[in-house]
């Protein structure tokens, strides 16, 4: 799946997950313990959504250093 893709599911979810925390709240009263649990299911893709925006993808010498520890332009030095 690609970083974008990726992106607009879970603002997706976060869509669908507002929808449902709102039917929620208007059945169970916006004090109800279903309400608070609805919203915070919202929260968490949210903060999902903002890690997956931080996260910076690797460059082409990251991968390849995942992919060649031992190359000479990976070796890392403790001074």
């Amino acid at each position: 799946m690609s970083e974008t893709k990726a992106k607009v599911d879970i603002q997706e979810q976060i869509q669908e997950e507002v929808e449902q925390a709102r039917t929620v709240c208007d059945i169970s009263g916006s004090n109800s313990a279903e309400c608070a649990a609805a919203w915070d299911a919202v929260e968490e893709l949210q903060a999902e959504a903002s890690h997956q925006r931080q996260s910076k993808p690797k460059n082409s010498l990251e991968k390849y250093c995942d992919d060649n520890p031992d190359a000479a332009e990976c070796r890392v030095y403790d001074e």
